[in-house]
């Protein structure tokens, strides 16, 4: 396996620019992942890597290797797609021994090959069908499969799960995070999806409209987003919002009307140091509010517009006069529509950004 570096990658299709001055590492033995939303540059800059698109600039370097312009074959890397792309005419077994075939290995060994890696996948039952007759996880598999068989540098994974259901895209999660573990596998893993970026990932290059936008652990991510675009994005649901105004001091004016409260000392040195503008954003997840139908301290109220049930969980979905506060709340907590409610949050996991650049200032 080996690392991957992308230095300044730009690649144009005539008048627009899908990457623009990319630049990434993946480092050998782990799983990298690219999210971001469809038309980011996602599977671009896969294909660049591949060999399959020719960048407009920058350097892809495989372990020591520059592979610009290296042709895909002899770059080592092995590329599985969203829509699977097996022969519908081969078998299982041939459809994952075809990359052996073409470079005249011997019969013995591809059968070797073909056979341990179907074990280690639990697809050894199904060699001898063809597509057709197998569900969609398991010809998810026989593409994993096809690509292992090679044993190549870095896997390249584009959004290879998005046909699947739910539920099967549950246990490939699994798999995949198992496969690579196991293999000490080098993945480029492409997703619009931010629960499998932060499941599976061991760093996430969150990219938007063709540029990295951050990169960090999935803790760093979630925790720490960049700016406004990050914190909505990640996160089922994605961050709460509310304008607000930093009045000097530790004091924040959100709304500005709805609340007002102190700011812990280090987030209130920060904004007085980085601020040129008062006005701010004012972020929380839904996971750190809570809601009581008791008037307390601290407490603020609001109104109940819709409950979501999902199972374990619900979101209830606060109005404060011109804004929502989604709250992830636990399912036995029984809320009216329309009721009036008093909510509350953990100080410490509030997020300052912005209000013009919507970076996060704290």
């Amino acid at each position: 396996m080996a690392r991957l570096v992308i230095e300044g990658l730009t690649k144009r299709f005539g008048r627009i620019t899908a990457v623009s001055g990319l630049s990434l590492e993946a480092e050998s033995g782990t799983i990298t992942v690219l999210l971001g939303p469809t038309g980011a540059g996602k599977t671009t800059t896969l294909r660049c890597v591949a060999g399959l698109e020719r960048p407009d600039g920058g350097v892809i370097r495989i372990g020591e290797q520059v592979v610009n312009d290296l042709p895909p074959k002899d770059r080592d890397v092995a590329f599985v797609f969203q829509n699977f792309s097996l022969y519908p005419r081969y078998t299982v077994f041939e459809n994952i021994a075809s990359p052996l075939r073409i470079r005249n290995i011997s019969k013995e060994e591809i059968e070797r090959r073909v056979k341990e890696v179907a074990r280690f996948l639990h697809i050894d039952h199904l060699l001898s069908r063809r597509p057709i007759h197998i569900s969609g996880g398991e010809m998810q598999r026989v593409a994993i499969a096809r690509a292992l068989v090679r044993n190549p540098r870095v896997f390249l994974l584009d959004e290879p799960l998005t046909n699947l259901d739910a539920k099967i895209r549950e246990e490939m999660r699994t798999e995949l995070k198992r496969l690579q573990s196991e293999t000490g596998a080098t993945f480029l893993y492409a997703t619009p999806d931010q629960a499998e970026a932060l499941s599976m990932g061991d760093r996430i290059v969150v990219i938007r409209q063709g540029h990295v936008v951050q990169v960090g652990t999935p803790q760093e991510i979630y925790h720490y987003p960049r700016n406004v675009f990050v914190a909505d994005f990640v996160g089922s649901p994605g961050m709460n919002f509310v304008p607000a105004i930093f009045e000097g001091e530790n004091r924040l004016n959100v709304g500005p009307g709805y609340f007002t409260f102190t700011l812990p000392e280090d987030a209130a040195s920060i904004c007085r140091k980085n601020l040129k503008n008062p006005e701010v954003i004012f972020g929380i997840r839904p996971e750190d509010i809570t809601i009581s139908r008791e008037k307390k301290e601290s407490l603020y109220p609001a109104q109940v517009e819709v409950v979501e049930p999902l199972g374990v969980i619900q979101i209830v979905r606060l109005r404060l006069d011109g804004h929502v506060l989604r709250v992830r709340s636990e399912e036995g907590a029984q809320f009216e529509i329309g009721e009036r409610v008093f909510f509350g949050f953990k100080k410490e996991k509030v997020r300052i950004f912005d209000r013009v650049t919507e970076e996060r200032i704290f």
